[in-house]
């Protein structure tokens, strides 16, 4: 395969039934997480993760299975009706991004005129920062929308609150670099690239 770019989409939101607007709210909580390193981030700042696809989300906050789940951007939480459900959404989100990305055979690539290369290299990067537009721009419509209703909450995190959740991510993404070389790989460009640009 060629790898020819990525598309991030905005950070995602928690949909949740209870109010969380701290690292300790988290206490406790049954939900939703996908395995691997992002439930070890919410298992180490007190969450009970849990299995389940995305299609079992709504039903599992319904009917009181899950209490949140690491779902995705709020305005396709929403498209989803989990707001009907879950009614005290974390909005902007910090934790984590759904990220797309785009690649090629590599025998085709190879094959192709260094034009097709540029048109699809071009393309790409038009795709990534369309899609990530557009989800911004959906996500506050329905922010506001949400604001209008007496139902739902939306739950803004403060700037030390995040501090303390991406300090406790980070040991997280330590302890997984720990596990083989290209992991250790992976995160020292990252954790590098975060520094240089003072994000970390």
């Amino acid at each position: 395969m060629h790898f020819i770019g990525p598309a991030a989409q905005p950070a995602e939101a928690v949909p949740s039934k209870v109010p969380i607007d701290s690292v300790e709210d988290f206490e406790g909580v049954k939900m939703r997480a996908p395995e691997g390193m992002v439930q070890s981030v919410f298992e180490a700042v007190g969450a009970s993760p849990v299995n389940l696809p995305q299609s079992e989300v709504f039903t599992s906050l319904d009917k009181g299975v899950i209490s949140a789940s690491d779902a995705t951007t709020l305005a396709t939480n929403h498209s989803m009706g989990l707001h009907d459900v879950a009614k005290h959404p974390i909005w902007p989100g910090f934790h984590s991004l759904p990220l797309n990305e785009v690649s090629i055979n590599k025998e085709t690539w190879d094959s192709m005129s260094e034009e097709d290369r540029e048109i699809l290299d071009e393309s790409v990067e038009w795709y990534a920062q369309e899609l990530a537009d557009r989800i911004s721009a959906r996500d506050e419509e329905v922010a506001e929308e949400l604001r209008e209703r007496d139902d739902v909450t939306i739950h803004t995190w403060s700037e030390e609150e995040k501090k303390k959740f991406r300090q406790i991510a980070q040991e997280q993404w330590q302890s997984y670099a720990d596990r083989s070389e290209n992991a250790q790989k992976v995160f020292d460009t990252l954790t590098e690239h975060l520094r240089s640009e003072g994000l970390l």
